[in-house]
């Protein structure tokens, strides 16, 4: 098992900037993906970035150039960096981790936390 502890969402104002953590603790794999997802009222939850415990970085189009994602795989943390925040990136965010096993990804899940950006 996994835990996934995140912090760092709040209310900020447009065109501000939150740092977003999220702390995995339990049995972690060497290899693993981390990653943040979102999820916005009345919307499916989608992928914003996610980071291989070595390798390249993915993002969303709509996040490239305002969002950062990095990881501390001596803390098995992740964050999410973000910038030049808009009222459309105002969903609650979901820390994920992945490992491979039994031939399919096992995926775990942090509790969430809120962004809010107002305009």
């Amino acid at each position: 098992q996994v835990k996934l502890v995140e912090s760092g969402g709040g209310l900020v104002q447009a065109g501000g900037s939150l740092r977003l953590a999220c702390a995995a603790s339990g049995r972690i794999f060497s290899i693993n993906l981390m990653g943040w997802y979102r999820q916005a009222p009345g919307k499916q939850r989608e992928l914003v970035a996610s980071i291989p415990s070595s390798g390249t970085t993915n993002y969303a189009d709509s996040v490239k150039g305002r969002f950062t994602i990095s990881r501390d795989n001596a803390k098995n943390t992740v964050y999410l960096q973000m910038n030049s925040l808009k009222s459309e990136d105002t969903a609650i965010y979901y820390c994920n981790y992945r490992n491979w096993g039994g031939g399919s990804w096992i995926h775990y899940w942090g509790q969430g936390t809120q962004v809010t950006v107002s305009s």
